[in-house]
């Protein structure tokens, strides 16, 4: 399998562990409150990666290295908290197919204009005219998609 193929793969798989863990958090979300579930999905995490780079070496302990990227590429972490949430509070309201759908429109979109701007050092990546009308048939479809019997 070449490098794209695999890396759309991994983003298939991506994008399933997705659905999987916005369905485990909002199960979750429901039993003991959202915020208590971000901060649970967080430690939980930040304890599973700490073991695989510290106990299992998966990754360089280096802290020059770790500090020093541009501020800016710090707010993932941030931005986790934001998407747990929402995932969190949006899935248990309009169903995991909904949401997701959702998600990945905002996502397409997003992405759309990073590429497009080249932003945060991407490689500028136009969003030409068949780039939006893919992103509008898939938005197309998620209106269908969001449609009850």
């Amino acid at each position: 399998m070449g490098g794209r193929a695999l890396a759309l793969v991994i983003a298939a798989l991506s994008g399933m562990t997705m659905a999987l863990q916005g369905t485990l958090n909002s199960a979750l979300g429901k039993i003991i409150g959202m915020w208590e579930t971000t901060l649970i999905v967080h430690v939980v995490g930040t304890i599973v990666v700490a073991v695989m780079v510290f106990v299992f070496k998966m990754g360089v302990f280096d802290w020059t290295k770790w500090l020093s990227g541009p501020w800016y590429t710090y707010l993932g972490g941030v931005l986790s908290i934001i998407i747990t949430y929402t995932v969190v509070r949006s899935i248990p309201k309009v169903g995991v197919a909904s949401a997701t759908t959702a998600i990945i429109i905002g996502q397409v979109f997003t992405a759309g204009l990073i590429d497009h701007l080249g932003l945060f050092d991407m490689e500028r990546i136009p969003f030409t005219w068949h780039r939006v009308l893919g992103a509008l048939l898939m938005a197309g479809g998620a209106w269908l998609i969001l449609f009850k019997k």
